[in-house]
């Protein structure tokens, strides 16, 4: 129970870091920012297992790049 909360609260810091280093507005809830930190942390962990600063700040460029694709896949979705 204490890893999934944990994984939870780590989720939310790097999806509210990712929403705030990347400019534009992102009309998307909370939970749905938790999980595109979490995609993020999970993708950060795969490309450098060394954790740390480093570690944290690759889950945020991995958190932002997903904001990008998901902007990108809401924005193709809302024209057709």
């Amino acid at each position: 129970m204490g890893s999934l909360l944990y994984t939870i609260i780590i989720g939310a810091v790097i999806g509210i870091l990712a929403r705030f280093f990347k400019p534009g507005a992102d009309p998307m809830g909370w939970i749905l920012t938790i999980l595109l930190g979490i995609a993020g942390a999970y993708i950060g962990s795969l490309l450098y297992a060394g954790g740390g600063f480093i570690g944290f700040a690759i889950s945020i460029v991995c958190a932002v790049v997903l904001l990008f694709l998901y902007e990108m896949v809401r924005r193709k979705s809302a024209r057709a």
